[in-house]
């Protein structure tokens, strides 16, 4: 890999194109990105259990971290941004003002996805989040040993082991992890019982106690003036908003050191030091991983097989408080030597899963009275790659290993091995089984989630819809039968039902009718119920080509040429929010106005736009509504340039929450909501249209429309993701661009704008892309220069450009992005091709340069 520069990969199932793999991230040692890389992959066993299931922020080098005396562009990320790949895990964490969404490490394509980008440092919270991505309290406690001036390693190990004592004697043994960066982290396993609150608390009590016995070497102040030649024990990486390096994630330094795990033995060699990636390499070779113990999330479960004897096979009896049907489970497994989650002794049925998911009293094995429950799905890199297929019933998991994984058509079956059932806790579960273990390898979740049983008939067959997770393995929800196939309990086949569910819409209270399909009444389940109008984020489309409209049943729209809005209305309150969640409210009264609403609590999706005097939509009159919101500048841009909108998608309304509900049946909800909307509004339906597309386009040519939206009928609305259920057939082409510089004008463009330089983001970088001459407007042009002479800079923002380009520019910030509409590229973009003859469009305030995504 490390003498290639573009190599496309396939990671667990994921297609990755990796590119620049020759380039030196790490100057000073000239280490490559193809070595991180490879490091990565090499980690990916321990650090993933380390990781997984909490929010990550990013730390990212693309250009490398340079040298001591030159150190290299540092970009701090929280937020994913558009060109993440669809398949990555993530989660939304609303914050005081905002939201975010966060990727979750949690298998080895998202760990590859951010070695590609040049993430060099993990950082993630103390807490996870469950499978519904409600925050779970904190699993561990971490102390940052940070030694101030005069202050070094060897102070840092001497508080290390005075905390420790302390944490013994309370039942914690920690783990240290040297940073990488100057100091110690010491982390230490909780059971989940108690809020961040109470961990940030009682982690402070315990450095001022530190403090008070030991003033000359401990300080629990945060001011500098108070650290010199002491260790700062810094216990504010609890806090709920905190996140601390996760271990084995590189550092970006000089140096290519890592935040690595240790043991108690290493902290009192004289020779002990932080170590780099080789060192670590050397050391996950050996499969030993001195952080298991925490990442495993159980710190200290007692021998559950304790008191047992020869009669029982070293196994717990019923009567000892351990489920009777995980008796297999324990007799196989040593709780001292294996991460593995133990049923704890007299919790006769454990319900403590997936974070508040409540045990279920067992119910009886019968056709007309299935369950259902929780489901995971477990990669298990043992003697033989298989999947774990795990189902909650009779308060245990009901597990099968499939040797060939899940079938992915009906045509074809695949073996499923029965196996012995497991403990709820077992859902959670990622770590490594280590050599000699029962299971010895590597598990990871692949997909989890809650299923609906439609039969189960213990030992015989069962029938079950799956409902993963967005960018899990099953893509969505999945509908299998088990079936037992010979006398041996062991022998049974996994078969993916031919059809599908299906989900019908419960029709509003007081709607009468049928939804958009003609159906009746729903025979599926009913959409969530919920008390609380969630915030959303809209689903984005991708751009795709009439040959991607094969094998499935499509709708189709008009592509307006305006801005994406979600509308809210809680309590009575009108809210209009951005694709990117910036409030519109103020800027946009026609649409904001309760009274055109329907007085109920609901979430809207749709798109304003703006109409020139030919009756089309204008992106230029768009443009003179932009990012106002002083009631005198709105009203005056509402009489130039009115607007109307058009709604496509419901998400919630009146308590049900949609967004599980097939794309034609949010639409019947639609329908029914649009005969509340006053009459006479700039409040309007987006016709969804069932013919040819290729009628379509050619309406929307006539029209002068930019293109068309296809949606697959079957498509469920997935918050804040990029989806290939809905495509962007264009008419033209167009680009979403990076302003990085701009050239004066000459003659009649004399003191004003000659051209804009522009770019488009590619892995860290500000690729040219070319010249934007032309499509101004005067008054676009003076709005233009007013901008980037407030974001001047002396150098060139971009990768490279070739001199006749940079010849009398003037640099720019690159912050603001813009769109134009070209005739074809020079050459291909991957090569360095240019934009043919781009002209103006205008600004996309609505984007920020994050969002751009390259072509194709």
């Amino acid at each position: 890999m490390a003498t290639r520069q573009k190599e496309r990969v396939n990671v667990e199932g994921r297609e990755l194109t990796l590119t620049n793999l020759g380039k030196i991230i790490y100057p000073e040692t000239g280490t490559t990105k193809a070595e991180v890389l490879d490091y990565y992959a090499a980690v990916a066993p321990f650090l993933i259990p380390a990781a997984a299931d909490r929010p990550a922020t990013r730390k990212r080098w693309v250009n490398g971290v340079g040298t001591t005396d030159n150190p290299g562009q540092m970009f701090f990320q929280k937020n994913l941004d558009e060109s993440t790949p669809s398949w990555v895990p993530r989660v939304t964490i609303q914050h005081k003002d905002h939201s975010n969404d966060y990727p979750l490490v949690n298998n080895l394509a998202t760990l590859t996805w951010l070695a590609q980008i040049a993430a060099l440092e993990i950082h993630v919270p103390q807490w996870r989040v469950d499978a519904e991505g409600n925050v779970l309290n904190p699993d561990r406690l971490v102390l940052d040993l940070d030694p101030g001036p005069g202050a070094g390693l060897p102070e840092c190990v001497e508080v290390a082991k005075l905390a420790r004592a302390i944490l013994k004697d309370m039942g914690m043994d920690p783990v240290p992890v040297t940073s990488g960066s100057k100091g110690i982290h010491l982390y230490a396993g909780l059971d989940g019982s108690q809020k961040w609150e109470q961990i940030s608390a009682f982690a402070h009590e315990l450095a001022r106690s530190l403090e008070a016995d030991h003033p000359d070497l401990v300080v629990s102040d945060m001011k500098k003036s108070l650290r010199g030649g002491k260790v700062l024990v810094d216990w504010s990486q609890n806090s709920g908003n905190k996140t601390t390096i996760v271990p084995y994630s590189l550092r970006g330094r000089p140096h290519p050191m890592v935040a690595a795990p240790r043991t108690w033995r290493e902290l009192s060699s004289p020779k002990f030091q932080h170590l780099d990636f080789t060192a670590v390499l050397k050391r996950v070779k050996e499969g030993k991983d001195p952080f298991a113990a925490v990442a495993s999330g159980h710190p200290g479960h007692p021998p559950a097989h304790a008191g047992g004897d020869e009669d029982d096979d070293g196994g717990a009896a019923a009567g000892d408080g351990i489920h009777p049907r995980l008796k297999d489970y324990v007799r196989k497994r040593d709780p001292g030597k294996t991460p593995e989650p133990f049923p704890a002794v007299g919790q006769a049925i454990v319900g403590q899963a997936t974070g508040g998911h409540s045990a279920r009293a067992p119910q009886a094995d019968a056709e007309e009275n299935p369950a259902g429950g929780i489901f995971v799905i477990q990669e298990h890199h043992a003697r033989a790659f298989h999947l774990d297929f795990r189902l909650e019933h009779h308060g245990v998991l009901v597990s099968w290993a499939l040797p060939r994984g899940v079938p992915e058509t009906p045509k074809k079956n695949h073996l499923a091995v029965h196996t012995e059932d497991h403990p709820l806790e077992y859902a959670k579960f990622q770590g490594i089984i280590p050599k000699g273990e029962y299971g010895a390898g590597t598990v990871s979740i692949w997909d989890s989630g809650t299923y609906e049983c439609e039969k189960w008939r213990d030992g015989k067959e069962v029938i079950a819809t799956l409902i993963g997770q967005p960018g899990g393995g099953l893509h969505g929800t999945k509908r299998f039968a088990l079936i037992r196939t010979g006398e041996s309990d062991k022998q049974w086949l996994i078969h993916l039902m031919k059809e599908q569910p299906s989900h019908q819409p419960v029709p509003r209270a007081g709607a009468s009718g049928a939804g958009a399909s003609g159906a009746g009444a729903s025979t599926g389940p009913e959409p969530r119920r919920l008390t609380t109008v969630p915030d959303y984020s809209p689903m984005l489309a991708t751009a795709g080509t009439a040959g991607e409209l094969g094998g499935s049943r499509w709708l189709f729209e008009l592509k307006w040429d305006g801005f994406r809005v979600l509308v809210f209305r809680r309590g009575g309150k009108i809210r209009l929010g951005s694709r990117t969640g910036k409030d519109m409210t103020a800027t946009y009264p026609e649409l904001s106005d309760p009274a055109l609403w329907p007085e109920r609590d609901f979430v809207a999706d749709g798109e304003i736009v703006a109409f020139g005097k030919d009756g089309r939509p204008s992106f230029e009159q768009m443009q003179k509504r932009m990012n106002l919101t002083k009631p005198g500048d709105v009203q005056r841009a509402r009489a130039i340039a009115p607007v109307q909108l058009m709604l496509f998608d419901m998400l919630f309304d009146d308590g049900a929450e949609l967004v599980s509900l097939p794309l034609e049946e949010r639409r019947g909800h639609l329908e029914q909501f649009m005969k509340d909307v006053r009459k006479g509004s700039p409040v309007h339906l987006s016709e969804m249209l069932d013919h040819d597309h290729q009628d379509i386009l050619a309406s929307a040519a006539e029209l002068g429309l930019e293109g068309i939206m296809a949606k697959r009928a079957d498509s469920r609305y997935l918050p804040g993701r990029r989806s290939h259920s809905w495509l962007k057939l264009k008419l033209e082409q167009s680009q979403e661009v990076v302003l990085g510089g701009w050239r004066p004008g000459a003659g009649a463009r004399r003191g004003t704008i000659g051209s804009l330089l522009v770019g488009i983001p590619d892995g860290g970088t500000l690729r040219f892309a070319g010249r934007v001459g032309t499509g101004f407007k005067d008054w676009q042009l003076r709005d233009i220069l007013k901008r980037v002479k407030e974001l001047e800079q002396p150098e060139s923002p971009f990768a490279e450009i070739p001199a006749e380009d940079a010849n009398t520019a003037h640099w720019v910030s690159p912050e603001l992005v813009g769109e134009v509409t070209f005739s074809d590229w020079t050459r291909d973009w991957t090569v360095g091709g240019r934009m043919r003859h781009p002209v103006w469009r205008g600004w996309r305030p609505d984007k920020s340069p994050s969002d751009v995504q390259p072509p194709g």
